[in-house]
């Protein structure tokens, strides 16, 4: 798009912002504006327009869910007709000239109004600290959020903001970019450099550039205390807003908190005196208190509570995306009133997606068919020999995977179609993650810039012979790719071919790590940057890769929040979300999935809540009782030894994903089904007396005796830590004489290719299942691999009352409706609904044969069971206690061999 179409553009969008327009009105007000303006944009340019417009403008955004203290009363509302929003202005305009839907800057603006008005009041005197935390998705708008509270809370009268960054320096920087220019309006790097030479207005500055704010930080050097307070001289007695963003380290934290005691020291107790706004970016990440006793807190953890206590007034608001860790943290754990930990105790807020988000569920969910290949996802299975997924710091990378060639190959497939959709000034970026080390990334680095040179020397000699230059290897090779990929997107290879030489021409691989940052989208923006940046954990967290199209992701941890933000394929694709590719290991597509759910599931738990006027802390129960908090407990730094985690199964969902290899205990786990079956038929339930259901038989009002005797002879496996035996049985006991003393039992039974077998006088059909292979070399069948399930979907709803089941859905729907997600969408209910409705507890016993491999030269084969084997699952409805939980124990080390190390303590050569 020229630079006079984008003008076209923002006046257009600009005017409908204030009145609706579509259909012929839309382009006959689009016509009329091209010559007004003197645009003389072709036919065919105005339609682009017209339709790219009625797209934004389609694309809506819900108000979320907020969780609070109704103790406190909002205090925005009485005191809005004296605030002159002139921050918040600016800034609204900057959203709709960067083409912001206009329903996303609405409901930003509501949203934002919700959060300021939980915040202290600024214009109290009395003290007042008050903490809350915002829940986002990954890539979907959170700094656009928080900087338009910030703007909001500089209008109604906050002095002092500090924005917490990420931990690493270009992290920090990218952060400060986006804080010139939404907030400040000024390049404060130039600033720094060239004094007022530099004075130049960019984002809100070009709007009005009256008040400046004051950043004591600037796009190119952290906080100093020598800087800073030389610029105290310039703040004229806090009558504009003094900003900070700082990077998330505690040398840079002590120097702030040095800076700021020696002022008040010095009886400058003006600075301490503002009320203080402090955000917290990525605030899963390094600002816990993970340590296992109140003694040992973290030293950054144990700062941001200092800086928080320094003022009189002070708000802390953490932000992220992946707040299990957050959560985590126990609010029953206070310390003395000056040292309490960081929970939100005072407001959650859950922040919606746009309709136009390429989220996780989107992506792991909704684009994974049951039939058919995925639509975005390209499976990696060619990397072990030549970079194996766990490697030193001295792997040799002499060649590349085939499969990270196609990526590049497609990238720049998808880099031409782009240009021809008239995108050649958008930036186009490509990502490789895939090893921590900075050596390997640089490894990595050398061997892409090659390929990518022999690809550009054949373009340049037989690029432009058409139909003849396919006789050259390489454009053969990125014809076959387009044919894999790109033919329905882009059915002409001749005008692909054409611009080629062009998109190659232009590329470029930067590295993105700790001794190197190639990312620069500033310059010339009439073209848009070409990069394939490698990386590690840079590239994994708060780091945005503009025009992010495709992705070859080689990651092992499995940690819930650190593998949620290495998805940084998660944001906005508008106009080439079809081209977009993401290869990575299945085993990691089937973690993701698992780990789109539970993230899903979370936000429906906060609008739950929200109608149900819970508190902060019954969430946090709620979300410590989620399987996810036993993945951030990887995360507690307690040696070799075992950690005793509290949780709570009131309305949860148990299953043996997991279940021991071991020919001895396959056995002994028989014997405990037939005993279970034989004493259900001395009591009446045989499968005569059974309803058929789909599925199997359904076995109704069954005591609860046959199945903790079941229990207690269940031999689990170490690594299945959600079925130990223990905790569940204990759970069990304390409610086995009300709410869980009757039980359905399912004894599953399915028509497969499975021959059916007999189980104490039981003829079943038994389930297929394929399992993780490598999880054999500890004894262990994964179930249905790193998607970690045994059961088939829909199964909690079997027993439930169907009038019940129905109200369930439909609750369900509206809720989507709500969240803007359902509309045209066929719906697949999540068996949690069920759960919720449930009057009785579920017991399913499950019979699986296992599914051989179709590669017959995989390890430990041998360990397979030729037989069916037997599992279980229990769908536990909400308690009369759902705040009591039970001790699960997890042997730390074994856990990190499992999943993983947190990236943060892999090491001193990583990439930090």
């Amino acid at each position: 798009m020229t630079a006079h179409l984008r003008h076209l553009d923002d006046v257009v969008s600009q005017s409908l912002a204030h009145e609706r327009k579509s259909g012929d009105d839309l382009r006959s007000f689009i016509a009329t504006m091209n010559t007004a303006l003197n645009v003389n944009a072709e036919p065919d340019a105005l339609e682009q327009l017209a339709r790219d417009i009625e797209e934004r403008f389609g694309i809506t955004m819900g108000l979320g869910a907020m969780v609070d203290d109704e103790s406190f009363k909002p205090w925005l509302d009485d005191a809005k007709a004296s605030i002159q929003p002139y921050y918040w202005d600016r800034y609204k305009k900057l959203l709709h000239k960067n083409g912001l839907p206009q329903d996303v800057v609405t409901t930003t603006d509501e949203v934002t109004d919700r959060i300021l008005g939980r915040l202290g009041n600024p214009g109290l005197a009395e003290q007042w600290d008050r903490r809350g935390m915002v829940v986002g998705h990954v890539q979907s708008g959170k700094t656009a959020n928080y900087t338009g509270l910030i703007c909001k809370a500089a209008d109604a009268g906050y002095r002092l903001i500090i924005v917490i960054a990420g931990i690493h320096n270009n992290l920090r920087n990218q952060t400060q970019e986006r804080i010139d220019e939404g907030f400040i309006g000024r390049d404060t790097g130039r600033l720094a450099t060239q004094g007022k030479k530099g004075s130049r207005a960019i984002g809100v500055g070009l709007f009005d550039d009256r008040h400046v704010p004051v950043s004591l930080t600037n796009t190119l050097f952290d906080f100093k205390k020598d800087t800073a307070s030389t610029n105290t001289s310039q703040i004229d007695s806090y009558k504009v807003p003094v900003v900070l963003v700082i990077k998330k380290n505690h040398n840079t934290l002590r120097n702030l908190l040095d800076w700021l005691r020696e002022n008040s020291a010095r009886g400058d107790d003006l600075m301490i005196d503002q009320p203080m706004l402090l955000i917290d970016d990525e605030a899963d990440n390094a600002s816990i208190n993970t340590k296992y006793s109140k003694e040992e807190i973290t030293k950054i953890n144990g700062q941001i509570r200092d800086l928080l206590n320094l003022f009189h007034r002070s708000c802390y608001v953490g932000y992220t995306a992946t707040p299990f860790a957050n959560i985590f943290v126990d609010p029953d754990q206070y310390d003395d009133a000056l040292k309490e930990d960081l929970f939100p105790k005072h407001f959650i807020v859950g922040l919606d997606a746009p309709t136009n988000y390429f989220g996780p569920s989107k992506i792991f969910i909704d684009g994974i068919p049951d039939e058919g290949d995925p639509v975005w996802l390209r499976y990696i299975s060619d990397n072990e020999d030549i970079l194996p997924i766990k490697h030193t710091i001295d792997q040799p990378v002499e060649e590349l995977p085939v499969s990270l060639k196609e990526a590049l190959r497609a990238f720049l497939i998808a880099r031409s179609i782009r240009n021809l959709r008239g995108q050649a000034a958008s930036h186009c970026s490509m990502l490789v993650n895939a090893s921590r080390f900075t050596n390997v990334q640089g490894r990595l680095r050398n061997r892409l810039h090659e390929y990518l040179t022999a690809i550009l020397d054949s373009l340049r000699v037989n690029g432009s012979r058409g139909s003849d230059g396919l006789r050259d290897p390489l454009i053969s090779a990125l014809h076959e790719t387009w044919l894999r990929e790109y033919a329905d997107a882009e059915p002409d290879w001749a005008r692909i071919q054409a611009g080629l030489l062009e998109a190659v021409a232009a590329a470029k691989v930067v590295e993105v790590n700790s001794r190197a940052n190639g990312l620069d989208y500033s310059g010339d923006t009439s073209t848009g940057q070409t990069v394939i940046a490698v990386g590690g954990f840079s590239l994994s967290r708060g780091l945005t890769l503009e025009g992010l199209t495709v992705t070859w992701f080689l990651r092992n941890t499995m940690m819930y929040d650190t593998l949620m933000q290495m998805g940084r394929w998660f944001g906005y694709r508008g106009g080439y979300e079809d081209l977009c590719r993401i290869w990575m290991p299945s085993e990691a597509i089937d973690w993701y999935a698992h780990i789109a759910e539970a993230s899903e599931e979370l936000h429906l738990e906060l609008k739950k809540m929200e109608k149900a006027k819970a508190t902060p802390a019954d969430f946090g129960l709620a979300v410590r009782s989620h399987p996810a908090s036993l993945l951030v407990t990887a995360r507690n730094k307690i040696g070799s030894g075992q950690k005793h985690i509290m949780i709570g199964l009131s309305n949860a969902w148990v299953e043996t994903a997991k279940i021991s290899a071991k020919s001895d205990d396959i056995a002994a786990n028989k014997v405990a089904a037939e005993r279970l079956l034989q004493d259900l038929g001395s009591r009446g339930f045989t499968e005569v007396t059974a309803e058929k259901v789909a599925g199997g038989y359904l076995l109704r009002g069954v005591p609860v005796g046959p199945i903790d005797e079941f229990l207690l002879g269940w031999r689990n496996h170490e690594q299945a830590f959600l079925t130990q035996p223990g905790p569940i049985r204990a759970y069990i006991r304390d409610r086995k004489d009300d709410e869980l003393e009757k039980w359905d039992v399912l004894v599953t039974s399915v028509s497969s290719d499975a021959e059916p077998f007999t189980l104490a006088d039981w003829r079943l059909g038994p389930q297929v299942r394929s399992v993780g292979y490598k999880d054999l070399q500890d004894h262990v069948l994964s179930m249905s691999g790193k998607r970690s399930r045994i059961a088939s979907r829909g199964v909690e709803k079997v027993g439930v009352d169907p009038e019940r089941a129905k109200d369930a859905e439909l609750q369900y729907l509206r809720d989507l409706k709500e969240d803007k997600k359902a509309e045209g969408k066929r719906v697949s209910f999540p068996d949690r609904i069920y759960r919720q409705v449930r009057e009785k507890p579920l017991f399913v016993l499950h019979s699986v044969m296992v599914r051989p491999p179709e590669e017959k030269d995989l390890p430990y084969l041998d360990r397979l069971p030729e037989d069916p084997v037997v599992g279980w699952s229990i769908s536990l409805p909400p308690s009369s206690k759902p705040n009591a939980r039970v001790e699960y124990i997890i042997n730390t080390v074994k856990f990190r061999e499992l999943f993983g190390a947190d990236e943060d303590d892999e090491g001193t050569w990583e990439d930090d």
